[in-house]
């Protein structure tokens, strides 16, 4: 059986395809990569390897938002970041741009939740190292998250081999 390796790269309808690659520019550090006079714009993320990391097409300003809870749909994206301190920075940079919605604690990850400009619900998630997980290889929780106490247990001061531990 052919089995996936891991999500390539998300296509997203949006009102104005450049204002959301602006946002997504902001807030995630994207790369434009191609833009097909607006009515496409493809963005690479710093680092991948992939072609495209996420595709924005326009729909024009009438475009009805997301539908949020009430219909069959993908409900968000969860962009990954390597560290719990580049997790902290996120939240700073969604707050800025007023569109940090939430965040929680799952156990194995750590996570906040956002909306682009056009309501597009995404998360931006720190993975736990994987022998941290305990009895959340199996579960699936969500709790408030306490970023500073998490930023105290699993951030470089202290660590095992880091200059500060």
């Amino acid at each position: 059986m052919a089995r996936v390796r891991r999500l390539n790269h998300a296509v997203l309808f949006v009102r104005d395809a450049e204002r959301a690659a602006a946002f997504y520019q902001r807030a995630f550090g994207f790369e434009v990569i191609a833009n097909m006079g607006g009515r496409a714009v493809f963005l690479r993320a710093a680092g991948s390897d992939n072609h495209h990391d996420l595709g924005l097409f326009a729909l024009g300003e009438g475009a009805p938002g997301p539908f949020t809870g009430q219909a069959v749909g993908l409900y968000h994206l969860a962009w990954q970041v390597d560290t719990i301190e580049e997790l902290a920075e996120m939240r700073q940079v969604l707050a800025e741009l007023g569109a940090l919605t939430g965040q929680s604690d799952h156990g194995a990850t750590k996570s906040l939740y956002g909306q682009d400009p056009d309501g597009n619900e995404f998360e931006v998630m720190w993975l736990v190292p994987r022998e941290e997980w305990g009895p959340y290889d199996r579960d699936a929780v969500t709790r408030p998250l306490n970023l500073e106490r998490e930023l105290e247990r699993f951030g470089r001061k202290g660590e095992a081999g880091s200059p500060d531990g």
